[in-house]
């Protein structure tokens, strides 16, 4: 009589047992699949936060090479030290990251680093700023602006001007707010007005170095009032030194505006990314802007992608730019024979 009591036990353990197994295990349905999309590497040194141009320009990368896109982007800012910027790139070859894009504070000294970058393959991505060095093969590609054709573009609008209002070229007294020297932008933007100058008979009255930044550009513009007394064009390299500029003009009871004929002191820039900035062109107190696109980052991550393709993207990529201005008579120029619309505010 105990044997069948014993396989009945038996029986019971053995359901308990299964029972048991199936409530502890995962359901093929709930298993979450594993993904195959690689996570890219990316070193990002910025060269600094001096504008809010630069500020647009990093926003525009960091949301390009975000997480959702598939990337893992660590970002350095150089703070205006071209020595910090080697520093982040070497920790980015030491981490051994998949590409690296430069905003490079000056052009010069890029030379070793990079080659320790192209030893390690890790390709390089330049934006904004170029970079001057003996091996084009150190970097992959560039992205950015065509200053000098910035700057020949509103020389052109300064031309169109005068002759609109029937200025004669040598009553055109400039002084010149230089960006930061040594930058691709203040070189391009230089040579362009440099070359106007000797090409129209303007006078040119002096250039300093405005550091691309509103207080540095007011105490220069204050410092050319103290010196000049017939300054009627200021010709500033970014959006931020303007301002600078037209707050030193005010403050001495100048009127700023493109009525010079009439004693008003005409400021022309460079960027269209400042709000107060593209307002004082609405107000005329801005003449002329020449855009200087900061959306790079949707660029940088077509050209990631063509690299990972193993594809060779173009050496150099040009952003799209234009003109703005409060003048509705000047509607485009023409430079080197190619004429360029003006976009009236």
């Amino acid at each position: 009589m105990k044997k069948p009591v014993h396989l009945t036990v038996l029986l019971l353990l053995l359901a308990a047992i299964a029972t048991a197994c199936r409530s502890n295990a995962v359901p093929e349905t709930t298993e979450e699949p594993v993904s195959d999309i690689k996570t890219v590497n990316v070193g990002f040194s910025q060269l600094g936060a001096e504008s809010d141009w630069r500020s647009a320009h990093t926003d525009s990368i960091l949301t390009a090479l975000s997480k959702e896109n598939g990337f893992n982007l660590t970002y350095k800012n150089g703070q205006q030290k071209q020595a910090n910027q080697v520093t982040a790139l070497r920790m980015f070859i030491q981490q051994d990251v998949d590409y690296i894009v430069l905003a490079p504070e000056t052009e010069t000294g890029w030379d070793f680093v990079l080659k320790e970058a192209k030893d390690a393959d890790i390709p390089v991505i330049i934006v904004d700023r170029r970079v001057d060095v003996e091996d084009q093969s150190l970097y992959s590609c560039w992205v950015g602006s065509d200053f000098e054709l910035e700057g020949k573009k509103m020389c052109a609008w300064i031309n169109e001007y005068s002759k609109i209002n029937n200025i004669a070229p040598e009553d055109l007294h400039i002084v010149h707010i230089q960006g930061t020297l040594g930058s691709t932008a203040q070189i391009g933007r230089t040579r362009g007005l440099n070359n106007a100058v000797q090409e129209y008979g303007w006078d040119l009255l002096a250039q300093e170095n405005g550091e691309f930044t509103e207080t540095r550009g007011k105490e220069v513009m204050a410092s050319f009032l103290n010196q000049f007394d017939n300054i009627n064009v200021v010709y500033c390299e970014n959006d931020n030194e303007a301002i600078g500029a037209i707050e030193a003009i005010e403050a001495t009871g100048r009127k700023v505006g493109s009525d010079i004929k009439n004693g008003e002191i005409m400021v022309v820039s460079f960027d269209g990314i400042n709000e107060e900035a593209m307002q004082y062109l609405q107000e005329g107190k801005i003449s002329c802007i020449g855009e200087c696109n900061p959306l790079h980052g949707p660029r940088v991550l077509d050209l990631i992608n063509t690299l990972e393709e193993g594809k060779e993207p173009e050496k150099y990529n040009y952003v799209p730019e234009t003109l703005f201005s409060s003048v509705p008579e000047i509607k485009s120029v023409t430079v080197d024979g190619e004429t360029y619309s003006v976009t009236i505010k």
